[in-house]
């Protein structure tokens, strides 16, 4: 299974002046921790970090120490998510029929989400990990006043990863770049051209890191495991 890690984003929301995913948690950057879950997964073969050049040095050096032993490629990153994972799409092997993508600030992922997966996209175009919703949401308007509250029990928060036929999945971003649609994840384009996405139950860890109280987190979590 080919693997691509969204990996351009940038650490202002954590208050912090470089790419979030070389903050430590558990003396390890983020990163690592993605890494390492990737490593262990046995379903992932190839492995391509869509970053931007300013970034390399210092992701190479995170490979480096930690010994990996697959196959990992540096894609040039995009402004937005989108244009990375459309990046990311170009430089898959031609022989890539089916491709995970996974958010590397979800660094606390397990290999089995990895492995479960990548089994399931084997039998679905489309699919995201998620986890039902626990919270009653309420729809809010700009004013501030609730609106409706939707039932719960159809609701799930979307993760990563998720995992598409490739040739499906490009056809849907170039279709999103013809329309200029901007979306926040590739379900949502698989969604906009009418394609079907299976939920595939995430796992509660697989948290995102944005914030400094989600490191704090992460920490407890990577310590308790």
């Amino acid at each position: 299974m080919y693997l691509l890690i969204p990996a351009a984003g940038s650490g202002k929301r954590m208050g912090a002046d470089r790419n979030k995913l070389l903050l430590e948690v558990h003396s390890q950057p983020l990163l690592a921790w993605t890494l390492l879950a990737a490593e262990a997964a046995s379903s992932i073969s190839w492995i391509g970090i869509v970053s931007q050049p300013t970034d390399w040095d210092d992701f190479k050096a995170i490979i480096a120490n930690l010994n990996l032993k697959k196959t990992i490629e540096f894609i040039i990153g995009g402004s937005t998510r989108q244009e990375s994972v459309y990046n990311g799409l170009q430089a898959l092997p031609k022989e890539a029929n089916h491709v995970l993508i996974h958010d590397g600030a979800r660094c606390l992922i397990t290999p089995d989400l990895f492995n479960k997966c990548a089994e399931s996209i084997l039998h679905c175009s489309g699919l995201i990990a998620g986890v039902p919703v626990k919270d009653t949401i309420k729809i809010v308007d700009d004013q501030g006043m609730i609106q409706d509250t939707p039932n719960r029990a159809f609701l799930w928060a979307a993760q990563t990863p998720q995992g598409f036929d490739v040739k499906l999945l490009k056809k849907c971003h170039d279709q999103g770049l013809r329309q200029g649609w901007e979306v926040t994840d590739d379900a949502a384009l698989f969604e906009k051209c009418g394609l079907e996405v299976k939920i595939i139950p995430g796992e509660e860890t697989n948290l995102k890191i944005t914030t400094p109280q989600d490191l704090a987190i992460a920490e407890f979590i990577i310590k308790n495991r």
